[in-house]
């Protein structure tokens, strides 16, 4: 049976990983569905998949999940297949979702639930949903563990990533679709959105502008490296899926580093790493933001053999390289 993996979001910084991962293999045909989201410029997407464009194992489709005919294009042919889903498609950021609420339900819970029917319809072998930290609010017991119940999100993105997991856990309830839940921590890496802190810290402090730090530098944020968050993704999709009775099969699991970094002591990394000082603007917190993000990884371990690898040096020197070579690439042009 032909294997396929039908990848959401996959131009972006994770998604455009785990296509790289999925055909350097070159075991599984891999589509990829993108609406290149005006959030950053379509150019730099369209780069992260440059190198596979001509492979017959891949292809890709600009729309969005919120289109009906569109889905029903990259779901049309896939009888007969061995699908996986791999919903990575949402408006992200918890400090934009508090001016747009509506988008980020409209696109995240919505969004899902359409691309859930069209698999249940489809009968896929497998969906995974990439969700978030976030959902664990502002929870005060760590590491936090899958298991806990009191979820208390507090930005509108973390409230649309838990209707999002509901969702699917419904269908596979009442549907037996096979599902995945992935709780992703703080991820970084080469591709990282301009946006995000280490990419931001990065270009500022190396051009001598000052950088924003929210509250006194002692929030704890588990950064995880995007090599990491790939081969979980892959333990996930390869891992063993049993349902009971009728039902599909149905589990969460984090993936993060299991380990925190001060929002200070990150900045210093990056000064060490740059060998600059930065300049700061200390501004009060944000509301959403929470004080700490902690993943306990064990379940994730247990389940598919999860153990990241990737020190935050290391990390940050891997980013360093790529932001340099892709400056230097587009200097050339």
């Amino acid at each position: 049976m032909e294997k396929q993996v039908i990848i959401t979001g996959g131009a972006g910084f994770i998604g455009s990983h785990l296509v790289d991962r999925l055909l350097d293999e070159g075991k599984r045909h891999v589509t990829v569905l993108d609406n290149f989201h005006a959030n950053y410029p379509k150019a730099v997407k369209e780069n992260n998949l440059a190198r596979h464009v001509g492979n017959p194992l891949f292809s890709i489709v600009e729309g969005d999940i919120l289109d009906e005919e569109v889905l029903d294009r990259i779901f049309s042919g896939s009888e007969g297949k061995a699908v996986t889903v791999v919903h990575l498609a949402a408006l992200v950021g918890v400090r934009p979702s508090l001016d747009n609420p509506t988008d980020y339900h409209r696109v995240n819970v919505t969004g899902t639930l359409k691309l859930l029917e069209k698999a249940r319809m489809a009968r896929i072998s497998h969906f995974i949903l990439a969700s978030s930290s976030s959902v664990y609010g502002d929870l005060k017991e760590v590491p936090w563990k899958e298991s806990a119940t009191d979820l208390k999100p507090i930005s509108p993105y973390a409230a649309s990533k838990i209707a999002a997991e509901e969702f699917t856990r419904v269908y596979a309830r009442l549907h037996g679709l096979n599902a995945t839940v992935l709780r992703f921590f703080t991820v970084y890496g080469p591709r990282q959105r301009p946006d995000l802190a280490i990419h931001s810290f990065f270009r500022k402090i190396d051009q001598g502008l000052p950088i924003q730090q929210f509250g006194d530098g002692g929030t704890q944020r588990d950064y995880t490296h995007v090599d990491d968050i790939v081969t979980g993704m892959r333990g996930a999709m390869d891992r063993h899926l049993q349902g009971p009775d009728e039902q599909g099969a149905f589990d969460i699991f984090n993936l993060g580093n299991s380990r925190t970094v001060a929002l200070r002591d990150l900045i210093g990394s990056i000064e060490r790493q740059l060998g600059r000082k930065a300049l700061l603007e200390v501004l009060p917190e944000q509301a959403g933001d929470v004080r700490e993000t902690h993943a306990d990884v064990e379940k994730a371990r247990a389940g598919f053999g999860y153990s990241p690898v990737t020190e935050l040096a290391d990390g940050l020197a891997d980013f360093q390289r790529w932001l340099t070579a892709s400056d230097l690439e587009r200097s050339a042009d």
